[in-house]
């Protein structure tokens, strides 16, 4: 089984989900018991939705509980800014062509967000960007076709 990448972060937001899922289990279970107590199962909407929320509650606690089992948390805090991009690290990048500036985390998967600059370690720009440094050029292929950047500043933060 391989290792899944995961920052800091992303484990903490796993491991809150879990608990939240976790408080809604026995909750689910007193709804069944009270759906049952109202009579025939085979016709009984109440009993019917509470063993779809169970068996849906139950699929994403495995799924997590999966996740944080295959996670390498990596703590780029703890490291050494040699200003070269790996996972965890915030980058910020210029367009070469249009002087625009953008900034991304490389995270895990599961945690990629582009919205709040978080790309996935999976990405088309973060496999561009690893391994590079601070004051770098890199072409990236995204399928909006050739990007170029500069790598303006990288962050173990």
């Amino acid at each position: 089984m391989d290792k899944v990448p995961m920052t800091v972060s992303g484990e903490k937001k796993l491991r809150e989900e879990l608990d939240v899922l976790m408080k809604r289990r026995p909750i689910i279970s007193q709804a069944i018991g009270e759906a049952r107590e109202l009579g025939d199962l085979k016709e009984n909407a109440e009993y019917h939705a509470a063993r779809e929320e169970q068996g849906i509650c139950e699929a994403q606690i495995r799924d997590i509980e999966y996740k944080l089992s295959v996670a390498q948390v990596i703590d780029v805090t703890k490291m050494t800014n040699t200003g070269k991009v790996i996972f965890g690290t915030t980058v910020h990048l210029i367009d070469v062509e249009t002087e625009d500036e953008v900034t991304y985390q490389i995270v895990g998967d599961d945690e990629a967000n582009i919205k709040a600059g978080r790309i996935s370690v999976n990405s088309p720009i973060a496999r561009g960007l690893i391994g590079k440094e601070e004051g770098d050029e890199v072409v990236i292929s995204t399928p909006g076709g050739q990007k170029e950047f500069e790598i303006e500043k990288v962050e173990y933060i």
